[in-house]
């Protein structure tokens, strides 16, 4: 590390303890209140209030999102946009078992940082609010609407009980079956009825038979939401919902045709007539950008997390993988529990977003995040090598 990078990284770091206070105020007031996606109204204005007392240009709604913002600050001199992805949604019955208050705390917090030192560089810092990642994701919305078609990179940290690697997430679509039949009396006319429970148990039975000829990191699950009032009362509706996860999107594609056409087997063979439709957004699969991430390791490393572990072999699905389909982009993972039995989408989870040993870290993350967008603005042939993996890895 040459002596200019040392020095600037010295002062990213005392300036960053300064604003801890105000973050660990943010991150604990969302807490307190939490709320559902497009729901985040109280998260929304708090994170909006903060990043324009620090001189963020911020609009909200963003792209007809309510709870949505985009947060920007352009220096003078022009350079390298950089994005940082804030999250802030909860979980039903649970609050932040995913840790979101501390996720969108973090992006905040590293887009201010970094906005304070921009001017010696040039360039754009912008933070994008991104409501309803638990369900239908803010960013996919934004990616089809091109919010990221200007962004060189864009950064999220997400809580963990470890620090990994960015790695990658499932390719998913999220598909609704309804069916519809005729109501007789089941026990003195069933001959009379068309049973939509009977379609929608035949789609279970040929997507399980479908299992056979998946690969192997495909993944398929579904539940009955509707499937009659009565049990002597033939159901004339039924619903179902699925997830249909895989490694690309290609494959993805490939793979809806053929549980499609289990779903219309199905209810050709009972009769019904069948309505298909997605009930939340499709999400990308996660494509990594390899030295994007490595920078991001070394800065880590920088300010002195050495105990990082490879990629999660994560077979969720996540929005940032929309975005990554749209600019160069990283999602690794952050420790904020020191307990690996301690697991995401806990109410013991949650608790942990409050204690001195998450913010700690969350004030090195914050320390990474803005260094990675530093170097990112400062060395052009890095950000040639990120943009040319992404053109190769994408495509």
């Amino acid at each position: 590390m040459n002596e200019e990078r040392r020095t600037l990284n010295e002062e990213i770091k005392q300036y960053a303890e300064g604003l801890l206070p105000e973050l660990i105020e943010l991150s604990e007031a969302i807490y307190q209140h939490p709320e559902l996606g497009n729901e985040e109204y109280n998260a929304s204005r708090l994170h909006v209030e903060l990043l324009r007392k620090y001189g963020f240009d911020v609009e909200i709604p963003y792209l007809g999102v309510k709870t949505g913002f985009k947060a920007t600050y352009k220096a003078a001199k022009s350079g390298a946009t950089v994005a940082y992805l804030c999250e802030y949604d909860a979980l039903p019955g649970i609050g932040h078992g995913c840790g979101h208050n501390i996720l969108g705390t973090t992006s905040t917090g590293a887009g201010i940082v970094l906005k304070k030192f921009v001017d010696t560089v040039g360039g754009t810092v912008i933070v994008f609010g991104t409501p309803a990642e638990e369900t239908s994701g803010a960013k996919v919305l934004y990616a089809d609407m091109g919010a990221f078609d200007g962004v060189d990179i864009a950064l999220v940290a997400h809580p963990n009980s470890s620090y990994n690697r960015s790695g990658r997430s499932l390719a998913m679509d999220a598909i609704q079956f309804e069916y519809f039949g005729k109501t007789a009396h089941a026990a003195a006319a069933p001959e009379k009825g068309i049973n939509a429970l009977d379609a929608v148990i035949n789609t279970f039975n040929n997507i399980n038979a479908l299992r056979q000829q998946m690969q192997t990191d495909a993944r398929i699950h579904g539940v009955i939401k509707d499937g009659g009032k009565a049990a002597n009362v033939i159901p004339e509706y039924a619903m179902a919902q699925f997830y249909v996860r895989a490694q690309t999107k290609s494959y993805l594609t490939e793979l809806v045709k053929r549980v499609k056409a289990c779903a219309e087997g199905a209810s050709m063979a009972a009769g019904t007539e069948l309505k298909i439709s997605n009930y939340e957004y499709s999400y990308d699969n996660l494509v990594s950008n390899q030295i994007l991430s490595d920078t991001f390791m070394e800065e880590l490393e920088a300010v002195g997390v050495t105990d990082i572990e490879p990629e999660r072999d994560s077979f969720g699905s996540l929005d940032a993988g929309n975005v990554s389909h749209k600019c160069p982009t990283i999602h690794p993972y952050f420790d904020i529990v020191g307990n690996p039995e301690v697991v995401a989408h806990t109410r013991e989870f949650a608790e942990s977003t409050l204690t001195d040993y998450a913010y700690k870290n969350m004030a090195l993350v914050i320390r990474a995040l803005s260094q990675t967008g530093m170097r990112v603005m400062f060395d052009e042939n890095l950000l040639k090598g990120i943009k040319d993996e992404f053109a190769s890895t994408t495509m």
